[in-house]
């Protein structure tokens, strides 16, 4: 990123960024602004921002959210939708063709406002003081969130109550806490699994806690036990439902989720033996065992056990095997692929080279690879195209709305000698 230009002249912005910023070009580089859009001219401030000159694009829209501009959870509500599909679209395919790799691309799979089921929030205690919310972008300044057009209205409703919560839990200290809060909008109401409190609260505080959860909050957890519960909440699968650990990791949005299992189901065409890797809490793991025996792995001892039960719950399931490894530190190695027809990767956003380094010496015919980051699915696409798999075409799916993240999924095919 280049400092901000010494003089007033015109900035004029030709495309959007990665992160959302709109891009002028200059003969020292190109300069980042902040909420800018192709079209639209600006000058440099003294105070080191921008200020536009001239119309707004045609790009431009109007921001749903009061927050929009403060709020690092969003930085494209100001896009129009087909600008802002646009865009997404190509975060996937420049992330491919700094591989020299250039995919086919389906059109993006988009999601509705109000769908994000799952949140981690930011909870600031200071004495009858409470702010609930996401951090500012590119400060640790906290918003107070008072609305989210991103999030399931069962999140936003429940605000007023978690900021009581927590105020509970920090108790009469007059030191600033923090708190984290782990949300998640399930079948049989919300999951909330909190975090920072530095001790669990008294039984009559705990009693409070639990009558202000109650008809708000299905479940909710406080450093790891259950304070309050009225049920358990759940995960529905198309082959099972599955009853999530506090603070487990699932997918943001259903309808994506759904999506993506059916893209990884159609992926493993004919197999019989498919090993499920990063699999949590097996939400794609239930779907491929109603076709193929599954060798299901993760590091979450907890997230392995919820799976397992929902298996055994479950009918009409071919065999689930759950092993707990840390594939980040230990891939499969080829001897342990052996015998598998299709491997299933959904890593974490830094991606799965090792293991992909090991498929390579594997003789898996078929993988299946799903990451929030397109770079890191580009880069682990790379290993796999050299050592003669085939790249199928890419869906990208949007759940993730208004942010710069995007998910993707592909079917990469060895190609036969």
């Amino acid at each position: 990123m280049s400092e901000v230009p010494g003089n007033s002249d015109p900035l004029v912005v030709t495309r959007i960024g990665r992160e959302g910023d709109g891009v002028a070009e200059r003969p020292e580089g190109p300069v980042f602004i902040p909420n800018a859009l192709p079209g639209e001219t600006y000058v440099a401030h003294g105070d080191g921002g921008y200020v536009r000159t001239g119309a707004p694009s045609f790009h431009r829209v109007a921001a749903p959210c009061r927050h929009f501009g403060t709020c690092g959870g969003c930085i494209a509500q100001h896009m129009e939708a087909e600008t802002y599909s646009a865009w997404k679209q190509e975060l996937i395919r420049a992330a491919f063709h700094a591989q020299a790799l250039e995919p086919q691309l389906i059109p993006l799979v988009t999601v509705p406002a109000h769908s994000r089921r799952r949140a981690a929030m930011t909870a600031i205690v200071h004495g009858a003081n409470v702010r609930l919310g996401f951090r500012e972008r590119r400060s640790h300044a906290l918003v107070d969130l008072g609305e989210c057009p991103v999030l399931v209205r069962a999140i936003v409703d429940a605000l007023p109550v978690l900021r009581e919560i927590v105020r509970l839990l920090a108790g009469s200290t007059r030191r600033e806490t923090e708190m984290r809060l782990e949300i998640g909008a399930l079948g049989g109401g919300l999951d909330v699994a909190i975090t920072g409190a530095s001790k669990q609260p008294p039984v009559e505080i705990s009693a409070t806690i639990a009558a202000l959860a109650r008809g708000a909050i299905a479940r909710l957890s406080v450093e790891g036990q259950t304070v309050s519960s009225e049920g358990d909440p759940t995960l529905e699968t198309s082959a099972g439902i599955i009853v999530p650990p506090p603070g487990a990791f699932f997918q943001a949005v259903a309808e994506a989720e759904a999506r993506m299992a059916a893209l990884i189901v159609d992926g493993i065409g004919k197999a019989k033996a498919v090993a499920d890797l990063f699999c949590g809490v097996g939400t794609f793991t239930l779907p491929l065992a109603q076709r193929a025996r599954v060798l299901a792995v993760d590091s979450d001892k907890a997230a392995l056990e919820a799976l397992s039960r929902a298996s055994r719950n479950a009918r009409g399931l071919k065999p689930i095997e759950t092993r707990l490894r840390n594939l980040m530190a230990e891939p499969l190695s080829p001897l342990e692929l052996t015998g598998l027809d299709a491997v299933v990767l959904d890593p974490p956003r830094a991606g799965a080279k090792s293991q992909c380094e090991a498929l390579v010496r594997a003789k898996v015919p078929t993988v299946v690879m799903i990451s929030c980051n397109p770079t890191t699915l580009a880069r682990d696409c790379r290993i796999l195209v050299d050592a003669g798999f085939t790249m199928g075409a890419v869906q990208g799916i949007d759940q993730f709305l208004w942010s710069p993240h995007v998910e993707a999924v592909v079917t990469l095919t060895r190609r036969r000698k």
